[in-house]
């Protein structure tokens, strides 16, 4: 969960399409469910097919522990740097109204269209996941997929709430301060559990 959530919050393209139609009281739930579900799918798949593809290779587990590692210090550094540049998120209520169809059409494509959705997802993810014993495989799939849905419902179903609050550069500071020390930690973990398998 950990990881799921501090992967997805961030400023960005989907992200803020999911707060508008909220703002916009439109279409929330089907735009919600395509994001959690597309999300769900993509870890699910990358967990899989990356334990299926590691294990034979203990080796290439390892050293994907290691790169995940990296990449999750570096993440962390990012976070923490981006504390001292606080940006905003803004979604604006006007616009023309979409169908419910072209608003899921446009929910695809800010979501599968990003090329980070796979790295984060796919990889980074399914590489930690397929890393886990195989019977606590299907909890970290569930507990990655509840982060990505708990966050996509807050920003839709809350943002009549939460966007003032997104709007103010202070609570990403907060946020981002939360992430980068979250992700650190799990750098840590993970670079340890590497370490431990040689």
């Amino acid at each position: 969960m950990a990881i799921s959530f501090g992967l997805i919050v961030a400023i960005g393209a989907q992200n803020a399409f999911v707060l508008r139609q909220g703002l916009r009281r439109e279409h929330v739930g089907s735009v919600v469910f395509f994001c959690a579900l597309a999300d769900a799918v993509l870890i699910a798949a990358g967990v899989l097919g990356m334990a299926q593809a590691l294990s034979d290779r203990p080796q290439w587990a390892q050293a994907l522990a290691l790169l995940g590692a990296v990449f999750l210090a570096w993440y962390g550094w990012k976070a923490l740097q981006r504390m001292r540049h606080p940006a905003q998120l803004q979604a604006s209520e006007g616009g023309e109204n979409l169908s419910r169809w072209h608003a899921i059409a446009q929910a695809a494509a800010f979501t599968l269209l990003n090329p980070h959705v796979y790295l984060d997802t796919v990889v980074l993810v399914g590489s930690m996941g397929a890393q886990q014993p195989e019977a606590l495989q299907i909890w970290f799939v569930a507990g990655a997929s509840v982060a990505s849905a708990t966050w996509f419902s807050l920003l839709g179903f809350g943002a009549r709430w939460l966007a003032p609050w997104f709007a103010h550069p202070k609570a990403w500071q907060v946020l981002d301060g939360i992430i980068g020390v979250t992700m650190c930690l799990l750098a840590a973990l993970m670079l340890r559990h590497a370490l431990v398998s040689i």
